[in-house]
């Protein structure tokens, strides 16, 4: 600068005006640079780069993070795999404001004195889980139909998601069966319908059982031929859930080609061969695997596995009960020996049928809810599947239900998930 001040007046002129249009050049120069390669970009030393594809930077949300800025690219998770965490907010609806909840499972107006099982929701342990919003979901299923298809944990499932969608809008009863144990609703405004089918099997049953699970004779199963109640509707289905799993346990006679083959707790006098549940459930299974992969249809398929239940000191039948008030971690509960066969079953044969039929087949999915379930032992109704069960006799005989789930409850955040499926694949 001081050399500058030297210089003749003309030469100052023709410095100054280079030096203008050095600084123009720099400046159109650094505007290029910024429309080219924003800040934003990210560098090499950020990514690892195959081919000309940049693999995405992994990001580590704290726990409680619940929205996702939609400018941050996160690896997809595994939304099966998590904890139960505190949740302050209130269901998005209650024991008195939906009325599709089946008495045994209405919790809270049977007397259940206890609320802290409501304030929990599922948290995926590397991703965020956004809480189920009834009015997209409804938006997104227009002139659609689902059905959920399996035995009474597809029916309670059925009913929570209904009490979640009717916070939006109210849907209408279109059909039921004659036991009323099959029912379709409608929800006119966006005209959409989900069916609750009862198949507890998938195959063909014979079932001698009441409503208080009482049976007067061995179910007759056809393990080779699948149940018409829902192969007849699924053509017709954009979405469905499919699962099956306890009722395999019971006594029953097996039949192939409509002739007898063997049994499970077979009856007196009957000559048949003890083939036990397992061979039962793979066999069926085996059909209905095949049949969902050979659909060949665009809609979506769910397979969910069996759920476990959290009877201690005994079962269904005999005194077993769920005293449990709260989430227990995965350190401290261990699955029942029969539930981790039934479920061994259904992912050994969902994995089978996948992958003998590749992408070609139908878009099969499976919901292994188990793990996020099975800490929750204090989600289920135990005594207070009847109203009021100790108002006459505080020490009295109480049947005890520690395999379905409260509504409000745990099973509400299967919706969750399968909404974050939908919606993000």
């Amino acid at each position: 600068m001081t050399k500058l001040s030297w210089l003749p007046f003309s030469t100052k002129r023709q410095n100054s005006f280079l030096v203008k249009i050095v600084s123009v050049i720099l400046i159109v120069g650094l505007a290029l640079g910024l429309f080219f390669f924003p800040s934003g970009e990210i560098s090499p030393a950020d990514a690892s780069v195959t081919g000309s594809q940049i693999s995405p930077r992994t990001v580590v949300l704290p726990d409680n993070e619940d929205l996702i800025p939609q400018d941050i690219v996160i690896e997809k998770c595994d939304l099966f795999t998590g904890k139960w965490v505190p949740n302050p907010s209130q269901p998005i609806y209650t024991n008195s404001t939906c009325r599709f909840i089946d008495s045994h499972q209405n919790c809270i107006t049977n007397g259940r004195p206890d609320s802290g099982f409501l304030y929990w929701k599922w948290k995926p342990r590397d991703c965020s889980l956004p809480a189920f919003d009834a009015r997209r979901f409804l938006q997104l299923m227009r002139n659609k139909s689902w059905a959920l298809i399996g035995d009474s944990i597809s029916r309670n499932h059925v009913e929570s998601l209904l009490c979640m969608l009717s916070t939006v809008e109210e849907p209408v009863e279109v059909y039921h069966d004659k036991d009323y144990r099959s029912k379709r609703w409608h929800f006119p405004l966006h005209n959409f319908t989900i069916s609750n089918i009862w198949s507890p099997f998938l195959v063909e049953a014979a079932i001698f059982e009441d409503f208080n699970g009482v049976s007067t004779a061995a179910v007759q199963l056809q393990l080779d031929k699948l149940d018409k109640t829902w192969t007849d509707l699924f053509p017709s289905l954009d979405y469905a859930i499919i699962s099956t799993g306890k009722w395999f346990l019971k006594a029953a006679v097996y039949h192939k080609n409509s002739n007898p083959v063997g049994c499970h707790i077979c009856p007196e006098k009957s000559n048949l061969e003890e083939l036990g549940f397992v061979y039962a459930y793979n066999t069926s299974l085996r059909h209905v695997m095949d049949f969902l992969v050979n659909s060949n249809r665009k809609g979506m398929i769910f397979f969910r596995t069996s759920t476990p239940d959290h009877f201690e000191g005994g079962e269904w039948h005999n005194g077993g009960i769920c005293p449990k008030a709260e989430p227990v971690g995965e350190e401290d509960i261990k699955i029942k020996d029969m539930n981790k066969i039934l479920i061994d079953v259904e992912i050994g044969e969902f994995e089978r049928a996948v992958g003998e039929v590749g992408q070609n087949g139908a878009n099969l999915r499976l919901l292994d809810f188990t793990p996020m379930l099975l800490t929750r032992p204090d989600g289920h109704p135990g005594p207070y599947r009847e109203y009021r069960p100790y108002e006459k006799d505080r020490k009295g005989k109480v049947q005890n239900d520690c395999l379905h789930w409260c509504l409000p409850g745990p099973i509400d955040y299967l919706n969750d998930v399968i909404m974050e499926i939908i919606v993000n694949g």
